[in-house]
């Protein structure tokens, strides 16, 4: 299986933000349709006394067409949305995208509207340090 350029630094990162890894690659099977995406993590929530789970896919946007890059990946998000709505409701779905990217192309007012429309939740991470910079949901 390939994984995206910036696999690891994403879960470095999401360790040191302090979730566990459970799942690389997270598989999903919904009604006879497999499907993947990067990662799964936990965190215990003291303040909720519980347990926030997510799920992440990376995307790198490293071709010169980082539109032609959003419209896959917002389809990918909203076939994962889906699926997980069904099979692992708890879950909360992420894009985890560069520092960079998100600054050169994410901000553009144009890609936040699609962004807010398709409600993509992000995490924004930075591949230098490995940390997760943001969360956007």
């Amino acid at each position: 299986m390939v994984q995206d350029a910036y696999h690891q630094e994403v879960k470095r990162a999401l360790v040191k933000d302090g979730w566990t890894i459970t799942d690389d690659p997270f598989y999903i099977l919904y009604k006879g349709t497999r499907a993947y995406a990067d990662l799964a993590a936990e965190k215990p929530m003291a303040a909720q006394k519980g347990e926030r789970k997510i799920v992440v896919e990376i995307k790198v946007f490293g071709t010169p067409s980082p539109m032609t890059e959003l419209e896959r990946a917002v389809g990918q998000y909203g076939i994962y949305r889906t699926f997980l709505k069904r099979l692992s409701p708890e879950r909360e779905l992420f894009l985890a995208i560069a520092l960079d990217i998100w600054q050169d192309f994410f901000l553009k007012s144009a890609v936040q509207d699609i962004v807010a429309d398709h409600q993509i939740s992000i995490l924004v991470f930075s591949p230098e340090i490995e940390e997760v910079v943001q969360w956007i949901n």
